[in-house]
């Protein structure tokens, strides 16, 4: 399979309903090309999983600014006005799980797991209509697995067959959204062939990546 693919390509994978995991945390690894090319391609109704909504005059913030998701999951929303607004109007459903639970909803996804069980959250808001499960008498939410239709990757380098390497603190969800995709888009601010990558540095394999936006692509 030719994982290197044109931003045509990459197009023709956004439809109209889909679910999307996006990495970065507020801007920082976030897949900017990609995001273009989402709102080039004009599809809708979209419901974005990750970890905030960014700012309202940056990339990802532009998803909500031009309406073009119905539903985020995320840890807050603090630094895009314009989602709070949309919440506060009933025109954006806003779903909000505390960052480590998110986290690790999205990691049983990509594990294949049934959920984790979290004491986050118990005796608060969070906890009405959620599962609960005793412990060893202790008391836990039961945090479901999250998955997407696409997942929407930032990386340092990646090879050719799409080992991933990540830089500082743009690896935040990167890694763990990859695995919790059905299908997997990257974008890599360096393409080396495969081999150059040493195999005890790669962070995350490339049976995980369906796809790579070719180098120099807008």
């Amino acid at each position: 399979m030719v994982k290197i693919v044109d931003k045509e390509q990459i197009k023709q994978l956004f439809a109209n309903g889909q679910r999307l995991m996006i990495g970065g945390f507020i801007e920082c690894g976030a897949p900017h090309r990609l995001i273009d090319l989402l709102l080039e391609s004009g599809v809708r109704n979209l419901t974005l999983i990750g970890n905030d909504t960014g700012f309202d005059d940056q990339k990802s913030g532009q998803l909500v600014v031009e309406r073009r998701l119905s539903r985020v999951i995320v840890s807050h929303i603090g630094t895009n006005k314009e989602t709070g607004r949309q919440m506060n109007s009933g025109d954006l459903e806003v779903e909000l799980i505390p960052q480590g639970t998110l986290v690790e909803q999205i990691r049983a996804g990509g594990a294949g797991l049934g959920g984790v069980l979290t004491p986050t959250g118990i005796g608060t808001p969070v906890a009405e209509g959620s599962r609960t499960l005793e412990v060893d008498g202790r008391e836990y939410l039961l945090a479901k697995p999250l998955r997407a239709d696409l997942a929407l990757v930032k990386a340092w380098k990646a090879d050719r067959d799409g080992n991933l390497l990540f830089r500082y603190a743009a690896r935040n969800f990167n890694p763990v959204i990859a695995m919790a995709g059905d299908r997997v888009v990257v974008e890599a601010e360096e393409i080396v062939p495969t081999g150059e990558i040493d195999p005890n540095q790669v962070m995350t394999p490339g049976i995980f990546v369906d796809y790579i936006l070719r180098n120099g692509e807008e």
